[in-house]
């Protein structure tokens, strides 16, 4: 099977490329839109980020054989009961949120019976809002989807289509592991971003400018990643909760022998987990996860959308 009709709720970073996306590459199928805050449907409308925009979620899923919930993970279930009332029976519902168990939780309480094939694209900016989306967003990235054990193999199928259609590279996997996965991949490294840059916005009260003035380049990458949506990523911690403790606690665990190396001294110690660490950068980009260029193809404007 494949879908005619895909309706997005929620019109940030992510469901504006989605809409966007859509267009370029499935120009025949048709894409509806909605959004909780009347300026972004607005700004969305006026950007066309979907083709028709409608004043209320259950309006915006009418017809549709596939809706997209595009909202931070801890709005799902809210937003999947808004839009109940006008959901066709053989609907396919599923998401963009960055965890999983909880997501596929929530969206099965708040809709049971429905056909619920939840998916998280590990793609996005530091940007955020209506105005952040781009059509190539997708191209390269991984989506990893993740479909309960009932979940029709037809259904499953056309998911998986539709984001390969849309430029991704499509692996399925467990709930559980995705969130496992993602702790150590994603989330760890926000919360390192989020809390390094935290602590040079107290330091910068005491050294006036220096902190700004004198950023190196590491320190410049966390601020970009510490930039992202507050909101959805106080959703993702607070709904991936098991899985990021138990990897925060291996990486203080770790943090905990680099500071003892450091103290004794011990340069092969440091040395050694440099040059594992180098390798790992190096797959990446071989992987094509990353561009080895010096601005990380990022250009003048900070944003890689190529």
């Amino acid at each position: 099977m494949s879908f005619s009709h895909v309706a997005v709720i929620g019109l940030g970073l992510i469901g504006g490329s989605v809409g966007l996306a859509i267009q370029r590459h499935l120009p025949d199928v048709l894409t509806s839109g909605y959004d909780g805050d009347p300026d972004v449907r607005r700004r969305a409308g006026e950007l066309g980020l979907v083709q028709q925009m409608h004043d209320s979620a259950a309006d915006a899923v009418a017809g549709a054989d596939l809706v997209i919930l595009c909202v931070p993970v801890g709005a799902m279930g809210a937003a999947a009961r808004d839009m109940a009332p006008g959901l066709r029976a053989d609907v396919v519902i599923s998401d963009v949120g960055g965890s999983k168990v909880a997501v596929t939780q929530a969206l099965q309480a708040a809709l049971p019976g429905r056909c619920i094939i939840p998916a998280h694209p590990v793609a996005g900016t530091e940007n955020s809002g209506p105005e952040a989306g781009f059509a190539t967003l997708f191209r390269q990235r991984w989506c990893i989807i993740t479909p309960p054990a009932d979940a029709p193999a037809d259904k499953v199928a056309a998911v998986v289509s539709l984001w390969e259609d849309l430029g991704a590279m499509v692996e399925c996997m467990d709930a559980a592991h995705h969130d496992m996965v993602l702790a150590v991949t994603s989330h760890i490294p926000h919360l390192i971003a989020y809390t390094i840059v935290g602590t040079a916005s107290d330091l910068e009260q005491v050294t006036r400018s220096e902190v700004i003035k004198f950023s190196a380049g590491g320190f410049r990458d966390f601020t970009r990643i510490a930039a992202s949506d507050p909101t959805m990523w106080r959703d993702v911690f607070l709904n991936n909760r098991d899985a990021v403790l138990e990897m925060l606690d291996r990486f203080l665990t770790d943090l905990g022998m680099m500071r003892e190396a450091i103290r004794a001294g011990d340069g092969p110690t440091m040395f050694d987990l440099f040059s594992r660490t180098r390798s790992i950068r190096r797959s990446i980009v071989a992987f094509g996860q990353d561009d080895a260029r010096p601005d990380f193809g990022r250009g003048d404007h900070g944003t890689r959308k190529d």
